[in-house]
């Protein structure tokens, strides 16, 4: 009987937090900048530099370890962590290993409806590493060190996760709850959100734990998925084969689909931590923490509660609506701006949706104002547009965000409501088109449909269909 194995799943976490300067330099954090244009001899490991602390970045970890239920560590401090690495300029790394900011956290996820709490061992801050360039030329390596400094935050789960759907589904609400808090953009393919998997295997039903290895180079939520699929097989078939699992550090590799070892993984002793001596203990006053509390944001699960009470629009679209930070901001703006709810969630949910996967973009990406739609969509509740122009409108606004009102009258795609121009136009086709007129009257309800088309052609798609519908039936 073969036997039945348990995958143990823990994560760490690393979220490039949205400062406009690094950690503990006044270096911008700006992404795609010019190789080395953001640094200076602090963030290049320079003799002699000292670094400053930079206050909101502490402000920001408090404010997602607050939002995932942390005890906040009120006298933390930095540690120097050892290790030499190219893109490393100073041989070691400022982080915190004894006394974290956040500890002992938790949020709560969903999977083919069964909810289960996921531990959050600890939230600690600590600064980015430059980044080597590659060249596949001439075999050489280049270091930018624009990311060197950048701060960052590490939140390092419990092993609390079985599966590659409970590890996606706690991905999604961190990086759900970090957009709400503007703590970060979470943006994996620019590397705002990285993480590291740590996986192992054991028989069903025993408590001690497997072997593990940590996956690293992980930039999607499908490539985390499928790494994770791939390394419990390889661990499976390893035990199976009689052998045991080496504890290291792996590299996926997506395109190609399977993961190389990289090095053993290393313990904390390894890296030689001891207190950093440039830098004073962070003391976080009573009042301090409450401030910060008190500008907590509102977050998903209080927005989907609120749209129900508030709102009348069915709880698909609230769940879709409040994945997203910027569609969230976006229907709620247009909202304010007089946008019947409803109205507004229509153009969210058809629209929107069906361009973002024609133009296979995520919703974080949408770049049109909330005043623009609801001209739009105060354009058609006047019937000055019809809703096949409204549209075609739309899709300007979605590309590049024009104002309808001046689209409209530049193109000259305003409804014709004239209903003495309306009625000698649909005189025409009825003339026109004597079989459809004859069918309609033989109780064939869909002539009807083909003569309104005729009108609208006539029309260049600029009538009222209602009012065109009207005077047909009137004549007929």
């Amino acid at each position: 009987m073969s036997k039945v194995y348990e995958t143990v799943i823990g994560l760490e976490v690393h979220v490039e937090l949205a400062t406009n300067t690094k950690i503990f330099c006044g270096c911008s954090t700006a992404f795609g900048g010019a190789p080395n244009t953001h640094t200076c001899p602090v963030c290049t490991g320079m003799p002699g530099s000292l670094p400053v602390l930079n206050k909101g970045v502490v402000e920001k970890a408090i404010a997602v370890g607050l939002a995932t239920n942390c005890t906040i560590t009120k006298n933390c401090k930095f540690d120097r962590k050892n290790y030499f690495y190219p893109d490393n300029p100073q041989n070691y790394q400022i982080s915190q290993l004894y006394y974290p900011i956040c500890r002992d956290g938790k949020v709560e996820i969903e999977t083919d409806g069964k909810k289960k709490f996921i531990g959050i061992h600890e939230i600690h801050m600590e600064e980015d590493a430059g980044k080597l360039v590659h060249d596949p030329y001439d075999d050489s390596s280049l270091v930018d060190f624009n990311r060197s400094g950048v701060p960052l935050i590490e939140i390092v789960s419990e092993p609390d996760m079985r599966s590659a759907e409970e590890v996606i589904a706690y991905l999604d609400k961190l990086r759900l709850i970090i957009q709400y808090l503007g703590a970060s953009d979470c943006k994996l393919n620019e590397g705002s959100m990285r993480a590291d998997v740590n996986l192992s295997v054991r028989e069903m039903g025993t408590e001690a734990y497997g072997t593990r290895t940590e996956m690293k180079n992980l930039n999607s939520f499908k490539a985390i998925a499928r790494a994770i699929e791939n390394e419990r097989e390889r661990q499976i078939d390893l035990l199976e084969d009689g052998k045991t699992v080496t504890q290291e550090t792996r590299r996926w590799d997506d395109t190609k689909g399977y993961s190389y070892a990289m090095r053993s993984k290393e313990d904390a002793q390894d890296y030689r931590y001891f207190p950093d001596p440039d830098l004073v203990p962070i003391i976080i006053s009573d009042e301090w923490l409450e401030e910060i509390r008190a500008k907590q944001p509102e977050l998903r699960a209080e927005k989907q509660a609120r749209y129900k009470a508030e709102y009348d629009i069915p709880d698909y679209d609230i769940d879709i609506i409040t994945s997203s930070k910027k569609m969230a901001d976006l229907f709620e703006e247009t909202i304010a701006l007089g946008a019947a709810p409803k109205k507004v969630s229509n153009w969210l949910m058809v629209e929107t949706m069906r361009l973002l996967k024609e133009h296979d973009q995520e919703a974080d990406e949408l770049s049109f104002s909330a005043e623009n739609l609801a001209k739009l969509i105060q354009m058609v509740e006047s019937k000055a547009i019809n809703g096949t122009v409204a549209k075609e409108v739309f899709e300007r606004i979605f590309a590049e965000d024009i104002d309808p009102e001046r689209y409209v009258e530049e193109k000259g795609l305003k409804s014709v409501n004239d209903e003495a121009t309306l009625r000698k136009v649909v005189e025409e086709v009825v003339a026109a088109n004597p079989q459809s007129v004859e069918d309609y009257r033989n109780g064939k309800q869909k002539a009807i449909g083909f003569l309104v088309g005729q009108t609208m052609k006539a029309m260049q798609g600029k009538a009222d269909p209602s009012m065109v519908n009207q005077i047909l039936k009137e004549l007929l």
